[in-house]
């Protein structure tokens, strides 16, 4: 029988029952647009959050001070990080940048404007290691933090609170009672950090941080990042073992301080993505599986109203073969149909969200591909008992069935 033949013949059948029809093939369309939906609302998180860490700065590594306690109890952090602590880090192969980093949280206000914002002391160099810009005004120098210089740059959304629309370049802030010059406004970032809302954050020199307004001589970290294409662990683990030399820890005694690689953290995103996505794919196939005892039940059903039809084609000459294709491709037509629609179901229900909500979605041409190969192999695989129990029937029995 020739191909475009026996498709018309298959969507002759489906438009004969449009009722059963649309029921056998609503469970495949739901279960490719459930795959597409699912595995777009993954890769959404995982783009989403990979800019988030990049955005911090994929070369980074965070050092910071161990904690005490006995019998594997933690009970409070040490106060072991100092600036000659980072100074020393700045000798270490392949180490681009250090900053020391104080941070606390601070009653910030400019006139009758107050608010509670957390403060960092930081370097210059802090904004490059961890991707920062600014919009208006400029940084902090070297020569501020020398001379512990009461100069702040300010996050956006602390600006907004504070002065609202008005430009805060040039103004004075009080900073727990000290008085600051606001030199910088920090770029608009989005998103959170340890201190919660990044955009509120106010970085001033760390001189004046631990000397004038925190009264502390430790640290409470030290960014590094790394030279472009170095390895990171080899980097990780001269840091620790200068910070164990300096601090006199002994052998076979546990490190005093922990290194954080953000790249630990992108594969940590990977493998969180890649089983949810497993996970939420396998649950959303469950649909298409109901799809595909769906087309078994319409097939066997076509089968039993044909039978006459069946016993006349044989008798002029129809092989089993003839048959058998006929059928399989009626069952390809219902779910290659019910594919399509998934598909463009899944797909723009991915946009929607992505458009009318804060959460974006990534549709993959992957995920199409998979979700509509497998919506056909679950056509093909619950229509292959139908077609052969039609391609066996007897043709004399076949003509006598009523």
């Amino acid at each position: 029988m020739h191909f475009w033949m026996a498709i018309k013949i298959a969507f002759r059948s489906l438009f004969a029952n449009k009722l059963r029809s649309t029921l056998s093939v609503l469970g495949v369309i739901i279960g490719v647009a459930a795959v597409i939906l699912m595995l777009a609302v993954v890769s959404g998180f995982h783009h989403w959050a990979l800019d988030r860490i990049k955005s911090w700065g994929v070369n980074e590594l965070d050092v910071v001070p161990g904690g005490t306690g006995a019998g594997g109890v933690i009970s409070e952090t040490q106060q072991n990080l100092t600036v000659e602590d980072a100074m020393a880090i700045c000798a270490v192969p392949h180490v681009h940048a250090v900053s020391p980093i104080v941070y606390n949280y601070g009653q910030i206000k400019f006139y009758s404007q107050n608010t509670r914002a957390p403060v960092l002391g930081i370097a210059p160099t802090y904004l490059m290691i961890g991707n920062w810009e600014i919009e208006r005004g400029k940084a902090f120098t070297g020569e501020d933090v020398d001379r512990t210089a009461h100069v702040a740059l300010l996050g956006s959304a602390t600006a907004a609170q504070l002065f609202g629309l008005a430009d805060p370049i040039g103004q004075y802030i009080k900073i727990d009672g000290l008085s600051f010059l606001v030199v910088g406004l920090l770029k608009n970032r989005g998103g959170s950090q340890g201190f919660g809302n990044v955009d509120e954050l106010i970085f001033i020199p760390y001189t004046t941080a631990m000397h004038s307004l925190m009264g502390r001589t430790f640290l409470d970290e030290i960014d590094v990042a790394a030279e472009d294409g170095s390895d990171l662990h080899a980097v990780q683990r001269q840091i620790v073992e200068l910070l164990r030399n300096r601090h006199k820890i002994r052998p076979g005694d546990p490190d005093d301080v922990h290194v954080n690689d953000l790249a630990r953290f992108i594969e940590m995103v990977d493998r969180w993505t890649s089983m949810a996505a497993i996970l939420l794919g396998s649950v959303a196939t469950i649909s298409l599986l109901v799809g595909g005892i769906g087309i078994m039940n319409i097939m066997l059903a076509n089968v039993a109203e044909r039978t006459r039809e069946i016993g006349i084609r044989k008798a002029v000459g129809a092989r089993n073969l003839d048959i058998l294709s006929q059928f399989l491709v009626e069952a390809v037509v219902i779910s290659g149909v019910g594919g399509l629609s998934g598909v463009v179901l899944g797909v723009g229900t991915s946009w929607l969200i992505g458009r009318y909500s804060p959460f974006n979605t990534y549709v993959q041409m992957s995920s199409v591909l998979l979700a509509f190969g497998f919506a056909a192999a679950v056509g093909m695989f619950f229509g292959i008992y139908p077609a052969r129990r039609a391609a066996k029937l007897d043709p004399i029995e076949a003509l006598r069935y009523e």
